[in-house]
Protein backbone atom coordinates (compact mmCIF):
# COMPACT_ATOMS: atom_id res chain seq x y z
CA UNK A 1 0.00 0.00 0.00
CA UNK A 2 1.29 3.45 -0.96
CA UNK A 3 1.99 5.90 1.86
CA UNK A 4 2.48 9.66 1.85
CA UNK A 5 6.16 9.09 2.54
CA UNK A 6 6.43 7.49 -0.90
CA UNK A 7 5.26 10.63 -2.74
CA UNK A 8 8.42 12.81 -2.35
CA UNK A 9 6.66 15.44 -0.25
CA UNK A 10 8.52 17.94 1.93
CA UNK A 11 9.47 16.43 5.33
CA UNK A 12 7.66 19.24 7.16
CA UNK A 13 4.54 18.52 5.13
CA UNK A 14 4.78 14.82 6.01
CA UNK A 15 5.06 15.72 9.68
CA UNK A 16 1.91 17.85 9.46
CA UNK A 17 0.11 14.97 7.72
CA UNK A 18 1.02 12.59 10.54
CA UNK A 19 -0.23 15.13 13.10
CA UNK A 20 -3.53 15.27 11.21
CA UNK A 21 -3.85 11.49 11.56
CA UNK A 22 -3.40 10.42 7.92
CA UNK A 23 -1.08 7.69 6.68
CA UNK A 24 -2.18 6.58 3.22
CA UNK A 25 -3.30 8.79 0.32
CA UNK A 26 -6.62 8.40 -1.47
CA UNK A 27 -6.62 7.31 -5.13
CA UNK A 28 -6.94 10.89 -6.41
CA UNK A 29 -4.10 12.02 -4.15
CA UNK A 30 -1.90 9.12 -5.18
CA UNK A 31 -2.47 9.90 -8.86
CA UNK A 32 -2.26 13.72 -8.77
CA UNK A 33 0.57 14.52 -6.32
CA UNK A 34 3.54 12.97 -8.23
CA UNK A 35 2.93 14.79 -11.57
CA UNK A 36 2.15 18.01 -9.68
CA UNK A 37 5.52 17.81 -7.90
CA UNK A 38 7.16 17.36 -11.31
CA UNK A 39 5.73 20.71 -12.43
CA UNK A 40 3.19 19.25 -14.92
CA UNK A 41 -0.36 20.43 -15.42
CA UNK A 42 -2.90 18.10 -13.84
CA UNK A 43 -6.48 17.37 -14.82
CA UNK A 44 -8.15 15.54 -11.93
CA UNK A 45 -11.59 13.94 -12.29
CA UNK A 46 -13.10 12.39 -9.17
CA UNK A 47 -16.38 12.36 -7.31
CA UNK A 48 -16.83 14.59 -4.31
CA UNK A 49 -15.49 13.48 -0.96
CA UNK A 50 -12.42 11.72 -2.36
CA UNK A 51 -9.77 14.08 -0.97
CA UNK A 52 -9.22 16.42 -3.91
CA UNK A 53 -8.34 19.36 -1.67
CA UNK A 54 -5.27 17.66 -0.23
CA UNK A 55 -4.26 16.47 -3.70
CA UNK A 56 -3.35 20.06 -4.65
CA UNK A 57 -2.58 21.67 -1.28
CA UNK A 58 0.17 19.19 -0.40
CA UNK A 59 2.22 19.60 -3.62
CA UNK A 60 1.66 23.40 -3.58
CA UNK A 61 3.14 23.71 -0.09
CA UNK A 62 6.14 21.63 -1.15
CA UNK A 63 6.69 23.76 -4.26
CA UNK A 64 6.28 27.05 -2.38
CA UNK A 65 8.53 26.08 0.53
CA UNK A 66 11.38 27.97 -1.11
CA UNK A 67 10.95 31.57 -2.12
CA UNK A 68 9.33 34.73 -0.81
CA UNK A 69 6.18 36.61 -1.73
CA UNK A 70 6.15 40.22 -2.87
CA UNK A 71 3.58 42.88 -2.08
CA UNK A 72 0.35 42.61 -4.08
CA UNK A 73 1.81 39.73 -6.09
CA UNK A 74 0.72 36.32 -4.73
CA UNK A 75 2.84 33.31 -5.66
CA UNK A 76 -0.10 30.92 -6.04
CA UNK A 77 -3.81 31.19 -6.65
CA UNK A 78 -6.70 28.87 -5.73
CA UNK A 79 -10.14 29.58 -7.23
CA UNK A 80 -13.25 28.17 -5.55
CA UNK A 81 -16.91 28.53 -6.56
CA UNK A 82 -18.34 29.31 -3.10
CA UNK A 83 -17.28 31.11 0.06
CA UNK A 84 -17.70 27.99 2.17
CA UNK A 85 -15.44 25.92 -0.06
CA UNK A 86 -12.83 28.69 -0.14
CA UNK A 87 -12.87 28.86 3.66
CA UNK A 88 -12.46 25.09 3.85
CA UNK A 89 -9.44 25.18 1.53
CA UNK A 90 -7.94 27.86 3.78
CA UNK A 91 -8.41 25.56 6.78
CA UNK A 92 -6.56 22.78 4.93
CA UNK A 93 -3.62 25.11 4.29
CA UNK A 94 -3.55 26.01 7.97
CA UNK A 95 -3.41 22.29 8.83
CA UNK A 96 -0.63 21.35 6.40
CA UNK A 97 1.51 24.52 6.72
CA UNK A 98 1.85 23.95 10.44
CA UNK A 99 5.64 23.74 10.19
CA UNK A 100 6.07 26.29 7.37
CA UNK A 101 6.05 30.06 7.40
CA UNK A 102 3.90 30.45 4.32
CA UNK A 103 1.35 33.24 4.36
CA UNK A 104 -2.14 33.13 2.90
CA UNK A 105 -5.09 35.41 2.25
CA UNK A 106 -8.78 34.58 1.81
CA UNK A 107 -10.70 36.82 -0.60
CA UNK A 108 -14.45 36.18 -0.41
CA UNK A 109 -17.56 38.29 -0.46
CA UNK A 110 -19.24 39.50 2.72
CA UNK A 111 -15.91 40.53 4.27
CA UNK A 112 -14.44 44.04 4.47
CA UNK A 113 -12.10 45.06 1.62
CA UNK A 114 -9.93 46.92 4.11
CA UNK A 115 -8.79 43.82 6.00
CA UNK A 116 -8.15 41.94 2.77
CA UNK A 117 -6.13 44.83 1.33
CA UNK A 118 -3.84 44.78 4.37
CA UNK A 119 -2.99 41.12 3.81
CA UNK A 120 -2.37 41.62 0.09
CA UNK A 121 -0.14 44.63 0.69
CA UNK A 122 2.13 42.55 2.94
CA UNK A 123 2.46 39.88 0.25
CA UNK A 124 1.02 36.35 0.40
CA UNK A 125 2.28 32.99 -0.77
CA UNK A 126 -1.17 31.48 -1.23
CA UNK A 127 -4.22 33.45 -2.36
CA UNK A 128 -7.56 31.66 -2.01
CA UNK A 129 -10.49 33.45 -3.60
CA UNK A 130 -13.84 33.34 -5.30
CA UNK A 131 -13.79 34.70 -8.88
CA UNK A 132 -15.99 37.74 -8.25
CA UNK A 133 -14.11 39.11 -5.26
CA UNK A 134 -10.75 38.44 -6.91
CA UNK A 135 -11.69 40.52 -9.96
CA UNK A 136 -12.98 43.28 -7.67
CA UNK A 137 -9.49 43.63 -6.16
CA UNK A 138 -7.85 43.50 -9.59
CA UNK A 139 -10.11 46.25 -10.94
CA UNK A 140 -9.36 48.42 -7.92
CA UNK A 141 -5.66 48.12 -8.69
CA UNK A 142 -4.89 46.38 -5.39
CA UNK A 143 -3.76 43.06 -6.86
CA UNK A 144 -1.43 41.81 -9.60
CA UNK A 145 -1.50 38.21 -10.86
CA UNK A 146 1.72 38.36 -12.87
CA UNK A 147 3.67 36.56 -10.16
CA UNK A 148 1.41 33.48 -9.95
CA UNK A 149 3.48 30.29 -10.30
CA UNK A 150 0.78 27.71 -9.50
CA UNK A 151 -2.91 28.15 -10.28
CA UNK A 152 -5.63 25.81 -9.06
CA UNK A 153 -9.25 25.66 -10.25
CA UNK A 154 -11.34 23.61 -7.81
CA UNK A 155 -14.84 22.28 -8.59
CA UNK A 156 -14.69 23.53 -12.17
CA UNK A 157 -18.04 22.00 -13.11
CA UNK A 158 -19.69 23.98 -10.33
CA UNK A 159 -18.03 27.10 -11.71
CA UNK A 160 -19.76 26.32 -14.99
CA UNK A 161 -23.16 25.92 -13.34
CA UNK A 162 -22.80 29.22 -11.49
CA UNK A 163 -21.84 31.15 -14.61
CA UNK A 164 -18.21 31.80 -13.63
CA UNK A 165 -16.63 30.48 -16.82
CA UNK A 166 -16.19 33.97 -18.42
CA UNK A 167 -14.54 35.16 -15.18
CA UNK A 168 -12.27 32.10 -15.14
CA UNK A 169 -11.16 32.77 -18.70
CA UNK A 170 -10.43 36.40 -17.83
CA UNK A 171 -8.39 35.38 -14.76
CA UNK A 172 -6.41 32.90 -16.85
CA UNK A 173 -5.52 35.80 -19.14
CA UNK A 174 -4.16 37.83 -16.18
CA UNK A 175 -1.76 35.09 -15.06
CA UNK A 176 1.61 34.24 -16.69
CA UNK A 177 1.65 31.78 -19.56
CA UNK A 178 4.36 29.79 -17.79
CA UNK A 179 2.22 29.03 -14.72
CA UNK A 180 1.45 25.49 -13.60
CA UNK A 181 -2.27 24.67 -13.65
CA UNK A 182 -4.05 22.10 -11.48
CA UNK A 183 -7.62 21.63 -12.69
CA UNK A 184 -10.15 19.56 -10.70
CA UNK A 185 -13.73 18.66 -11.52
CA UNK A 186 -16.24 15.95 -10.66
CA UNK A 187 -17.65 15.85 -14.20
CA UNK A 188 -16.36 16.80 -17.62
CA UNK A 189 -18.98 18.83 -19.44
CA UNK A 190 -18.13 19.93 -23.01
CA UNK A 191 -17.49 23.50 -21.85
CA UNK A 192 -15.08 22.29 -19.16
CA UNK A 193 -13.23 20.17 -21.69
CA UNK A 194 -12.91 23.19 -23.99
CA UNK A 195 -11.27 25.23 -21.21
CA UNK A 196 -8.83 22.46 -20.34
CA UNK A 197 -7.83 22.14 -23.98
CA UNK A 198 -7.27 25.90 -24.14
CA UNK A 199 -5.42 26.66 -20.90
CA UNK A 200 -3.74 23.37 -19.90
CA UNK A 201 -0.55 22.20 -21.56
CA UNK A 202 -0.24 18.43 -21.92
CA UNK A 203 -1.92 17.72 -18.58
CA UNK A 204 -1.60 14.49 -16.62
CA UNK A 205 -5.18 13.15 -16.58
CA UNK A 206 -6.08 11.46 -13.32
CA UNK A 207 -9.52 9.84 -13.21
CA UNK A 208 -10.19 7.61 -10.24
CA UNK A 209 -13.89 6.90 -10.71
CA UNK A 210 -16.48 6.80 -13.44
CA UNK A 211 -17.76 10.26 -14.18
CA UNK A 212 -20.73 11.36 -12.04
CA UNK A 213 -21.08 8.15 -10.06
CA UNK A 214 -22.42 7.90 -6.54
CA UNK A 215 -20.64 6.15 -3.71
CA UNK A 216 -21.60 2.51 -3.21
CA UNK A 217 -21.96 2.89 0.56
CA UNK A 218 -24.82 5.38 0.21
CA UNK A 219 -28.34 3.92 0.29
CA UNK A 220 -30.54 5.85 -2.13
CA UNK A 221 -34.35 5.96 -2.04
CA UNK A 222 -37.02 8.18 -3.61
CA UNK A 223 -40.62 8.87 -2.70
CA UNK A 224 -42.90 9.60 -5.66
CA UNK A 225 -45.17 12.29 -4.24
CA UNK A 226 -48.40 13.80 -5.56
CA UNK A 227 -50.44 16.35 -3.63
CA UNK A 228 -54.19 16.03 -3.17
CA UNK A 229 -54.70 19.48 -4.71
CA UNK A 230 -52.42 21.98 -6.37
CA UNK A 231 -52.93 24.63 -3.70
CA UNK A 232 -52.10 22.10 -0.95
CA UNK A 233 -49.09 20.47 -2.58
CA UNK A 234 -46.43 22.61 -0.86
CA UNK A 235 -47.75 22.11 2.68
CA UNK A 236 -48.35 18.40 2.10
CA UNK A 237 -44.84 18.04 0.71
CA UNK A 238 -43.36 19.60 3.84
CA UNK A 239 -45.46 17.23 5.92
CA UNK A 240 -44.13 14.29 3.89
CA UNK A 241 -40.57 15.50 4.60
CA UNK A 242 -41.26 15.54 8.33
CA UNK A 243 -42.68 12.02 8.17
CA UNK A 244 -39.56 10.81 6.34
CA UNK A 245 -37.39 12.37 9.04
CA UNK A 246 -39.50 10.78 11.79
CA UNK A 247 -39.26 7.36 10.14
CA UNK A 248 -35.45 7.70 10.22
CA UNK A 249 -35.35 9.16 13.73
CA UNK A 250 -33.31 6.30 15.22
CA UNK A 251 -30.58 6.43 12.56
CA UNK A 252 -30.65 10.12 11.63
CA UNK A 253 -28.16 11.90 13.87
CA UNK A 254 -27.95 14.92 11.57
CA UNK A 255 -28.86 15.74 7.99
CA UNK A 256 -28.57 18.24 5.16
CA UNK A 257 -31.84 19.06 3.41
CA UNK A 258 -31.37 20.46 -0.09
CA UNK A 259 -33.80 22.76 -1.90
CA UNK A 260 -33.53 24.17 -5.41
CA UNK A 261 -34.57 27.72 -4.53
CA UNK A 262 -33.45 30.07 -1.78
CA UNK A 263 -37.07 30.93 -1.03
CA UNK A 264 -37.86 27.27 -0.37
CA UNK A 265 -34.80 27.00 1.89
CA UNK A 266 -36.23 29.66 4.20
CA UNK A 267 -39.77 28.23 4.01
CA UNK A 268 -38.71 24.67 4.86
CA UNK A 269 -36.45 25.87 7.69
CA UNK A 270 -39.28 27.91 9.25
CA UNK A 271 -41.69 24.99 8.89
CA UNK A 272 -39.33 22.54 10.59
CA UNK A 273 -38.59 24.95 13.44
CA UNK A 274 -42.32 25.55 13.87
CA UNK A 275 -42.85 21.81 14.35
CA UNK A 276 -40.04 21.47 16.89
CA UNK A 277 -37.10 20.41 14.70
CA UNK A 278 -33.64 21.89 15.26
CA UNK A 279 -33.07 23.46 11.82
CA UNK A 280 -31.40 26.50 10.26
CA UNK A 281 -31.05 27.76 6.66
CA UNK A 282 -27.91 28.52 4.67
CA UNK A 283 -27.84 30.09 1.18
CA UNK A 284 -26.18 32.84 -0.81
CA UNK A 285 -28.46 35.70 0.29
CA UNK A 286 -27.57 35.37 3.97
CA UNK A 287 -24.88 37.48 5.59
CA UNK A 288 -21.48 35.80 5.61
CA UNK A 289 -21.20 35.93 9.39
CA UNK A 290 -24.55 34.18 9.74
CA UNK A 291 -23.57 31.54 7.18
CA UNK A 292 -20.32 30.87 9.02
CA UNK A 293 -22.08 30.66 12.38
CA UNK A 294 -24.70 28.22 11.04
CA UNK A 295 -22.11 26.01 9.37
CA UNK A 296 -19.95 25.91 12.48
CA UNK A 297 -22.96 24.92 14.58
CA UNK A 298 -23.74 22.08 12.18
CA UNK A 299 -20.15 20.86 12.24
CA UNK A 300 -19.84 20.79 16.02
CA UNK A 301 -23.16 18.97 16.39
CA UNK A 302 -25.18 21.72 18.06
CA UNK A 303 -27.39 22.00 14.95
CA UNK A 304 -29.14 18.87 13.69
CA UNK A 305 -30.69 19.90 10.37
CA UNK A 306 -29.02 22.18 7.83
CA UNK A 307 -31.42 23.44 5.15
CA UNK A 308 -29.29 24.43 2.18
CA UNK A 309 -29.28 25.47 -1.43
CA UNK A 310 -26.58 24.12 -3.75
CA UNK A 311 -24.15 26.64 -2.27
CA UNK A 312 -23.48 23.93 0.35
CA UNK A 313 -23.52 20.98 -2.04
CA UNK A 314 -19.91 21.20 -3.11
CA UNK A 315 -16.78 20.56 -1.11
CA UNK A 316 -18.12 20.96 2.42
CA UNK A 317 -16.31 18.47 4.61
CA UNK A 318 -18.59 17.41 7.48
CA UNK A 319 -17.53 13.77 7.97
CA UNK A 320 -20.41 12.58 10.17
CA UNK A 321 -23.49 13.52 8.10
CA UNK A 322 -25.80 10.51 8.41
CA UNK A 323 -28.55 11.57 5.98
CA UNK A 324 -29.15 13.79 2.97
CA UNK A 325 -32.73 14.74 2.07
CA UNK A 326 -33.42 16.13 -1.38
CA UNK A 327 -36.59 18.13 -0.80
CA UNK A 328 -36.45 19.01 -4.52
CA UNK A 329 -35.10 16.98 -7.42
CA UNK A 330 -32.07 18.96 -8.65
CA UNK A 331 -32.42 20.56 -12.09
CA UNK A 332 -29.01 19.24 -13.15
CA UNK A 333 -28.34 15.56 -12.70
CA UNK A 334 -24.72 16.21 -11.69
CA UNK A 335 -25.88 18.22 -8.69
CA UNK A 336 -27.54 15.10 -7.29
CA UNK A 337 -24.16 13.34 -7.13
CA UNK A 338 -22.61 16.23 -5.22
CA UNK A 339 -25.56 16.59 -2.86
CA UNK A 340 -25.60 12.98 -1.73
CA UNK A 341 -21.80 13.08 -1.54
CA UNK A 342 -22.19 15.01 1.73
CA UNK A 343 -23.04 11.69 3.43
CA UNK A 344 -21.19 8.39 3.44
CA UNK A 345 -17.80 10.11 3.65
CA UNK A 346 -14.53 8.53 4.83
CA UNK A 347 -15.88 5.01 4.44
CA UNK A 348 -19.00 5.57 6.54
CA UNK A 349 -22.47 4.42 5.54
CA UNK A 350 -24.98 7.06 4.51
CA UNK A 351 -28.53 7.41 3.28
CA UNK A 352 -29.94 9.76 0.66
CA UNK A 353 -33.71 10.29 0.41
CA UNK A 354 -35.52 12.32 -2.24
CA UNK A 355 -39.06 13.60 -2.82
CA UNK A 356 -40.12 13.63 -6.48
CA UNK A 357 -43.30 15.37 -7.66
CA UNK A 358 -44.79 14.65 -11.11
CA UNK A 359 -43.28 17.74 -12.75
CA UNK A 360 -39.77 16.62 -11.69
CA UNK A 361 -39.97 13.11 -13.13
CA UNK A 362 -38.02 14.16 -16.23
CA UNK A 363 -35.10 15.39 -14.10
CA UNK A 364 -35.34 12.24 -12.00
CA UNK A 365 -35.02 10.05 -15.08
CA UNK A 366 -31.91 12.00 -16.06
CA UNK A 367 -30.37 11.29 -12.64
CA UNK A 368 -30.92 7.54 -12.95
CA UNK A 369 -29.47 7.62 -16.43
CA UNK A 370 -26.39 9.53 -15.23
CA UNK A 371 -25.58 7.35 -12.23
CA UNK A 372 -26.53 4.21 -14.19
CA UNK A 373 -28.52 2.91 -11.27
CA UNK A 374 -32.19 2.44 -10.41
CA UNK A 375 -33.09 4.30 -7.23
CA UNK A 376 -35.34 2.37 -4.85
CA UNK A 377 -38.93 3.64 -4.63
CA UNK A 378 -40.63 3.89 -1.25
CA UNK A 379 -44.30 4.43 -0.36
CA UNK A 380 -45.69 7.82 0.47
CA UNK A 381 -46.30 7.70 4.25
CA UNK A 382 -49.11 10.24 3.94
CA UNK A 383 -51.07 8.11 1.48
CA UNK A 384 -50.56 5.05 3.69
CA UNK A 385 -51.95 6.81 6.74
CA UNK A 386 -54.90 8.19 4.76
CA UNK A 387 -55.72 4.70 3.48
CA UNK A 388 -55.71 3.27 7.02
CA UNK A 389 -58.01 6.04 8.23
CA UNK A 390 -60.54 5.39 5.48
CA UNK A 391 -60.38 1.58 5.70
CA UNK A 392 -63.34 1.05 8.12
CA UNK A 393 -65.69 3.13 5.96
CA UNK A 394 -64.58 1.31 2.84
CA UNK A 395 -65.16 -2.09 4.43
CA UNK A 396 -68.73 -1.10 5.32
CA UNK A 397 -69.37 0.02 1.79
CA UNK A 398 -69.81 3.63 2.79
CA UNK A 399 -68.72 6.42 0.56
CA UNK A 400 -66.41 9.07 2.00
CA UNK A 401 -68.47 11.91 3.33
CA UNK A 402 -67.96 15.33 1.92
CA UNK A 403 -66.80 17.83 4.46
CA UNK A 404 -68.05 20.89 2.61
CA UNK A 405 -71.24 22.39 4.07
CA UNK A 406 -73.52 25.07 2.82
CA UNK A 407 -73.47 28.41 4.52
CA UNK A 408 -76.56 29.38 6.58
CA UNK A 409 -77.25 32.15 4.15
CA UNK A 410 -77.68 29.83 1.20
CA UNK A 411 -79.64 27.19 3.15
CA UNK A 412 -82.14 29.72 4.55
CA UNK A 413 -82.94 31.31 1.21
CA UNK A 414 -85.00 28.44 -0.27
CA UNK A 415 -87.24 28.28 2.85
CA UNK A 416 -88.11 31.94 2.59
CA UNK A 417 -88.86 31.66 -1.09
CA UNK A 418 -91.04 28.56 -0.52
CA UNK A 419 -93.06 30.34 2.13
CA UNK A 420 -93.62 33.25 -0.17
CA UNK A 421 -94.68 31.01 -3.01
CA UNK A 422 -97.14 29.12 -0.84
CA UNK A 423 -98.63 32.29 0.53
CA UNK A 424 -98.92 33.99 -2.83
CA UNK A 425 -102.14 32.31 -4.06
CA UNK A 426 -103.95 33.11 -0.81
CA UNK A 427 -102.90 36.73 -0.78
CA UNK A 428 -103.67 37.11 -4.45
CA UNK A 429 -107.15 35.68 -3.97
CA UNK A 430 -107.87 38.06 -1.14
CA UNK A 431 -106.28 41.25 -2.39
CA UNK A 432 -106.36 41.15 -6.19
CA UNK A 433 -109.16 43.37 -7.52
CA UNK A 434 -111.28 42.20 -10.43
CA UNK A 435 -110.04 43.22 -13.82
CA UNK A 436 -112.26 44.65 -16.54
CA UNK A 437 -111.36 42.00 -19.04
CA UNK A 438 -112.59 39.27 -16.68
CA UNK A 439 -116.16 40.30 -17.35
CA UNK A 440 -115.63 40.15 -21.08
CA UNK A 441 -114.01 36.75 -20.87
CA UNK A 442 -116.84 35.45 -18.69
CA UNK A 443 -119.57 36.82 -20.88
CA UNK A 444 -119.22 34.24 -23.63
CA UNK A 445 -119.91 31.54 -21.03
CA UNK A 446 -123.51 32.70 -21.03
CA UNK A 447 -123.74 32.47 -24.83
CA UNK A 448 -124.86 28.81 -24.98
CA UNK A 449 -127.77 29.68 -22.65
CA UNK A 450 -128.76 32.85 -24.51
CA UNK A 451 -128.18 31.58 -28.03
CA UNK A 452 -131.87 31.21 -29.25
CA UNK A 453 -133.51 31.47 -32.68
CA UNK A 454 -134.42 34.94 -33.83
CA UNK A 455 -138.07 33.99 -33.84
CA UNK A 456 -138.20 34.32 -30.03
CA UNK A 457 -138.77 37.70 -28.51
CA UNK A 458 -136.06 39.85 -27.03
CA UNK A 459 -137.81 39.72 -23.64
CA UNK A 460 -136.67 36.12 -23.10
CA UNK A 461 -133.10 36.80 -24.15
CA UNK A 462 -133.04 39.91 -22.07
CA UNK A 463 -134.16 38.23 -18.89
CA UNK A 464 -132.15 35.00 -19.13
CA UNK A 465 -128.53 36.28 -18.72
CA UNK A 466 -129.36 38.95 -16.16
CA UNK A 467 -129.57 36.89 -12.97
CA UNK A 468 -126.66 34.60 -14.10
CA UNK A 469 -124.29 37.48 -14.88
CA UNK A 470 -125.23 39.22 -11.64
CA UNK A 471 -124.55 36.07 -9.57
CA UNK A 472 -121.11 35.44 -11.16
CA UNK A 473 -120.10 39.08 -10.75
CA UNK A 474 -120.89 38.94 -7.04
CA UNK A 475 -118.85 35.74 -6.66
CA UNK A 476 -115.81 37.31 -8.28
CA UNK A 477 -115.92 40.49 -6.23
CA UNK A 478 -115.93 38.67 -2.86
CA UNK A 479 -117.50 41.68 -1.01
CA UNK A 480 -120.82 43.40 -0.49
CA UNK A 481 -120.04 46.68 -2.19
CA UNK A 482 -122.75 45.88 -4.77
CA UNK A 483 -125.52 46.22 -2.20
CA UNK A 484 -124.34 49.52 -0.88
CA UNK A 485 -123.84 51.02 -4.31
CA UNK A 486 -126.82 49.48 -6.07
CA UNK A 487 -129.41 49.53 -3.22
CA UNK A 488 -130.56 45.91 -3.78
CA UNK A 489 -128.54 44.73 -6.73
CA UNK A 490 -131.23 45.03 -9.53
CA UNK A 491 -130.28 45.82 -13.14
CA UNK A 492 -132.54 48.83 -13.24
CA UNK A 493 -130.52 50.41 -10.42
CA UNK A 494 -127.16 50.04 -12.21
CA UNK A 495 -126.03 52.88 -14.42
CA UNK A 496 -123.28 52.24 -16.92
CA UNK A 497 -120.53 49.70 -16.32
CA UNK A 498 -119.81 49.41 -12.62
CA UNK A 499 -119.29 46.39 -10.43
CA UNK A 500 -122.14 44.63 -12.27
CA UNK A 501 -122.63 44.35 -15.98
CA UNK A 502 -126.22 44.90 -17.16
CA UNK A 503 -127.71 42.10 -19.20
CA UNK A 504 -128.48 44.27 -22.19
CA UNK A 505 -124.81 44.74 -22.84
CA UNK A 506 -124.31 41.00 -23.02
CA UNK A 507 -127.31 40.80 -25.28
CA UNK A 508 -125.97 43.33 -27.72
CA UNK A 509 -122.64 41.44 -27.88
CA UNK A 510 -124.50 38.23 -28.52
CA UNK A 511 -126.55 39.71 -31.31
CA UNK A 512 -123.44 41.07 -33.04
CA UNK A 513 -121.72 37.72 -32.90
CA UNK A 514 -124.72 35.75 -34.13
CA UNK A 515 -126.02 38.30 -36.61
Amino acid sequence: MTKFSDLNLDPKVLKAIVDAGYESPTPIQEGAIPPALEGRDVLGIAQTGTGKTASFTLPMITLLAKGRARARMPRSLVLCPTRELAAQVAENFDTYTKYHKLTKALLIGGVSFKEQDKLIDKGVDVLIATPGRLLDHVERGKLLLTGVQVMVVDEADRMLDMGFIPDIERIFGLTPFTRQTLFFSATMAPEIERITNTFLSNPARVEVARQATSSENIEQVVMMFKGSRKDREASEKRKALRMLIDNEAEKCTNAIIFCNRKMDVDTVAKSLKKHGYDAAPIHGDLDQSQRTKTLDAFRDGSLRFLIASDVAARGLDVPAVSHVFNYDVPSHAEDYVHRIGRTGRAGRDGKAMMICVPRDEKNFDAIEKLIQKTITRIDNPMQTSDTLDEAPAAEQGEKPKRTRTRTPRKSAAPKVETAQVEAAPIEAAQAEPPKPHDAKSDAPKAVPHTREPKAQTNTHTNAQPKPQAQKEARGRSGNNNNRSRGGGGGDNKVVGMGDHMPGFIAMSFDERRTG
